[in-house]
């Protein structure tokens, strides 16, 4: 019996000789993957550090744009604002010219037979003129 007690020991011994070699495989295996992630954590912060600075000065150009645009769409505004007026102005004038033009118009047509009989009386004077001086 006491064979077997020593039996049991020593594979109980080997047993856990194997289960610390493949722990000790593990491990180094663990700690190269560990040291490879680091080397990758490292070169992605080194990217970061690229794209955070391409990322600012992109930003800087773009407000730089926008405040641009702003500027342009002010001026653009008082420009159409000008040609508004301008518009505006036209049509005014064009109204009074309707207006004097009607104006006209009404006052030729309520007068229409007081100019009829001054050309009448124009063409017998001209005509009585004509006969005078011939004589």
């Amino acid at each position: 019996m006491e064979i077997i007690g020593y039996l049991a020991a020593i594979i109980a011994a080997i047993a856990f000789a194997v289960l610390v070699v493949y722990l000790v495989k593990v491990l180094k295996e663990t700690q190269r993957t560990m040291s490879n992630v680091a080397d990758t954590l490292e070169g992605l912060e080194k990217q970061m550090e690229g794209i955070t600075v391409e990322t600012t000065a992109l930003l800087h150009k773009t407000n730089t744009l926008a405040d641009d645009i702003n500027d342009k769409t002010t001026r653009l505004n008082t420009l159409v604002d000008g040609i508004k007026n301008i518009g505006e102005s036209v049509k005014g004038f064009s109204q009074s010219i309707n207006t004097v033009s009607q104006s006209v118009n009404k006052v030729a047509e309520e007068n229409k037979e007081a100019t009829a009989q001054a050309v009448k009386w124009s063409t017998v004077v001209f005509e009585m003129f004509k006969r005078n001086k011939n004589k």
